[in-house]
């Protein structure tokens, strides 16, 4: 049974934006149908590969970490792992770190990969448009861990000198402003090691130049144009830096603040080509890391979450583990 989720009070009936069935943006409200079952608790089952809990940063900005098992086990000698801090994807509007479909996801995967992951629940717009201070809250927070901290998984399984940001779609689009802002702002930060490196999967990305994944479903990409100017209402457009980090006049890509990076793209996703050229753009920059493309043959945005047991999806954890563990 869907259950109605409403914020801003004032009905209006002109429509901005809608996403059957789920989201209507009207000019003064906002319209999410969530099914009941859609929020799920954080698990601490003993007999689980991973286990998981929720944490609070601020008033504003929680988590959810996900942890193997095994490194619970105080009987073997105590080894930190990979830490992966994850922005969700979901158009910067819908989805939750604490939905049945990214719990579902991170319980496979940090299993898989062996990581530590802190999935992020940021504020969504247009409620609170991009860009919104809420990931670079989480991130400060995660890395405030390096020296000191409260929370007890972060500060005795966290390799830090192995710390990865990530996200999907729109997700993808924060986790690269992240890095962006770590490069420009690395004393605030306070992170000696740095970044480790850059998981963009389905990168949200656009841009007002054509490109030829463009024509793979040209009423999706113009859809994602429109929810661009509705979830951003100050944007210039698509030619904007946050939503077009290769346009000119957008900072250059050599400032990235890691040393690896990986793409994942979907062939016959609309924003695969978006993805290329983010990865051809980088390498070219003067950028000093490493920089890897993967694609899914024959598969669409966001796939391995809609159909996550099917081989491409496998092959994509399998691909994004083996990034985050060499």
């Amino acid at each position: 049974m869907a259950a109605p989720m409403a914020t801003l009070a004032v009905a209006d009936d002109e429509i901005l934006y809608e996403s059957m069935p789920r989201l209507w943006v009207y000019r003064n409200q906002v319209e999410r149908y969530l099914c009941s079952d859609e929020f799920v608790a954080a698990s601490m089952d003993d007999d689980a590969a991973v286990t998981s809990r929720d944490i609070t940063i601020s008033p504003r900005v929680s988590a959810r970490l996900y942890l193997p098992r095994p490194s619970l086990d105080t009987s073997r000698p105590a080894a930190k792992i990979p830490l992966l801090m994850y922005y969700h994807g979901g158009g910067f509007c819908l989805g939750s770190a604490f939905d049945s479909t990214f719990h579902d996801y991170f319980n496979r995967f940090a299993a898989l990969a062996n990581v530590l992951v802190v999935s992020v629940e940021y504020r969504l717009a247009p409620e609170h448009p991009v860009p919104s201070a809420d990931s670079w809250e989480a991130l400060a927070w995660v890395v405030s861990h390096h020296a000191s901290g409260d929370e007890p998984w972060l500060a005795d399984h966290a390799d830090f000198s192995r710390l990865y940001l990530g996200g999907d779609s729109a997700g993808a689009n924060i986790a690269h402003h992240m890095a962006m802002r770590a490069g420009a702002e690395a004393e605030g930060l306070a992170l000696a090691s740095g970044i480790r490196g850059l998981v963009m999967i389905h990168p949200y990305f656009l841009g007002s130049d054509r490109v030829g994944s463009d024509d793979l479903d040209p009423g999706f990409r113009e859809r994602l144009g429109r929810l661009w100017r509705v979830m951003c209402p100050t944007t210039t457009g698509e030619d904007d830096p946050l939503i077009n980090p290769l346009v000119d006049g957008a900072p250059g890509l050599e400032a990235l603040a890691c040393q690896r990076v990986l793409i994942c793209v979907g062939e016959d996703d609309v924003l695969r080509d978006r993805g290329r050229a983010y990865h051809d753009r980088l390498t070219a920059s003067g950028w000093r890391g490493e920089a890897e493309m993967w694609q899914a043959t024959g598969k669409g945005h966001r796939f391995h979450l809609l159909d996550p047991c099917c081989s491409e999806a496998v092959a994509q954890d399998e691909a994004i583990s083996g990034f985050l563990n060499r």
